[in-house]
């Protein structure tokens, strides 16, 4: 759990870099409508979670440097007896104070009354448009109304920043709080492989193994996974965001899951490929250590000082170099890689950034240049290989076979952190695991 410390802690770095005579304006998520008067489940938006844990919709920050009453100010829903009967709880302001540490709150339905008298004189405004076109809106009109003051002496802002790049700098560096919870998402996720792995037989549905994922996210506390969740068997394993998770799993087919929990709204985040009989026939031997070869040796790159790409070219070159050994593409290695031939069986990046959001925040270059890795962040290393079932032109033994290994990485002071290792990867490992389940 994040500390009401640390919530204020991360206020003050984000502050810290804004320029004096400043606000920033940051909004919550919203309740989406799913059918008629039916909603989503709510989920708070990743950013508002991160400067405050306030878990409601319909409520704005303002962080106002230097305020003298106080610079960290919250609208949010009111307390309402009849509301919170049909809807849920609500903290309201008075709890928002005590609870949140919010130096002033206020109603929501007072913001148009109060904020703009707190962005006047403010020379800067910190906020993300587009994410919120209704708060757009209105916070337009706010600056518009204090420039039709000017004549009689108000100091309309004059500038819009984007608070993106400040904030997301911020949330690319884990605390050991965030850690923590990341491990814990990541254990629960392990779990849910495992249990994947020992129901599985030939004959069931890949919903039926999505359900045996999800049973296990929510037994450990996390009700909800991190993304939708893909179980696909069979050369649906080549669509690379399959979901439909409709197919019956055959006993010759391989089974790609690509799913991660999201515990206390961290996420994790892993790919596993195994048989669905639980033996691999020699062809899906020959690719899938293939694909290990390249995870492993990619994970060796990571490390401090190492740069973001060199993960994906190690990847690159293992893949490649295989793909020729295998009869996959034809010519030299290096020429190969140059002209990107591998994106026919291998299209996408070795990793992303993994935290509060699944494809987490921050910067993947800096000044043209792939970002060099620092302590503390947490990546993902998912080398893969697709080839289509309609690939005529390759040995047909490999046709309509999908492979993808993925782990969550931590970057530590010394090197690395695999928080995803619980997860057996190895050919001897998977199938071990797959006929103590046979034989039980």
């Amino acid at each position: 759990m994040i500390s009401k410390q640390e919530y204020a802690r991360r206020r003050k770095q984000l502050m810290d870099t804004m320029e004096p005579g400043s606000i920033a304006i940051i909004a919550s998520a919203q309740e989406l409508v799913r059918s008629r008067d039916t909603h989503f489940m709510f989920r708070q938006d990743s950013d508002f979670h991160y400067l405050s844990g306030f878990p409601e919709p319909n409520a704005v920050i303002a962080l106002i440097p230097g305020r003298e009453h106080g610079e960290f100010v919250l609208f949010c829903n009111d307390k309402d007896l009849e509301q919170e009967t049909w809807h849920g709880r609500r903290f309201g302001p008075e709890a928002a104070c005590d609870e949140f540490a919010a130096d002033d709150a206020f109603p929501i339905d007072d913001i148009d009354d109060i904020l703009p008298g707190m962005m006047e004189g403010r020379h800067r405004i910190y906020y993300e448009m587009g994410k919120n076109n209704e708060l757009d809106n209105r916070v337009m009109g706010w600056v518009n109304k204090i420039r039709a003051q000017v004549k009689k002496g108000a100091q309309p802002p004059g500038e819009f920043v984007d608070l993106r790049h400040a904030l997301h700098e911020l949330r690319l560096f884990k605390s050991a709080a965030e850690i923590k919870l990341m491990r814990k998402s990541a254990a629960i996720a392990v779990d849910a492989h495992l249990r994947a792995m020992n129901v599985c037989q030939p004959g069931m549905t890949e919903w039926q193994i999505e359900a045996e994922l999800h049973y296990e996210f929510a037994r450990q506390g996390a009700r909800y996974p991190a993304y939708s969740s893909i179980v696909a068997s069979g050369d649906n394993a080549c669509i690379l965001h399959y979901t439909e998770n409709q197919s019956k799993l055959k006993k010759e087919d391989l089974l790609l899951i690509d799913a991660g929990a999201e515990y206390q709204m961290y996420a994790s985040d892993i790919t596993r490929t195994f048989p669905v009989s639980g033996v691999f026939s020699e062809p899906q031997k020959e690719l899938y250590n293939l694909v290990l070869k390249a995870q492993l040796a990619a994970i060796e790159t990571i490390r401090p000082g190492s740069h973001w790409m060199q993960a994906h070219e190690t990847a690159v070159a293992v893949l490649t170099e295989g793909m020729v050994e295998l009869g996959l593409l034809k010519g030299d290695v290096a020429q190969l890689i140059e002209e990107e031939a591998y994106k026919r069986f291998y299209m996408h990046k070795t990793g992303h950034w993994i935290g509060l959001d699944v494809h987490d925040v921050g910067d993947y270059s800096i000044e043209g240049q792939p970002r060099v890795l620092e302590a503390g962040m947490v990546m993902t290393v998912e080398p893969a290989i697709y080839i289509p079932a309609n690939a005529d032109d390759v040995a047909a033994k490999y046709r309509g076979i999908g492979i993808r290994i993925e782990d969550d990485v931590l970057v530590t002071a010394s090197g690395h952190d695999i928080l995803t290792d619980g997860v057996p990867k190895t050919i001897e490992e998977i199938e071990a695991i797959m006929a103590q389940q046979k034989a039980a």
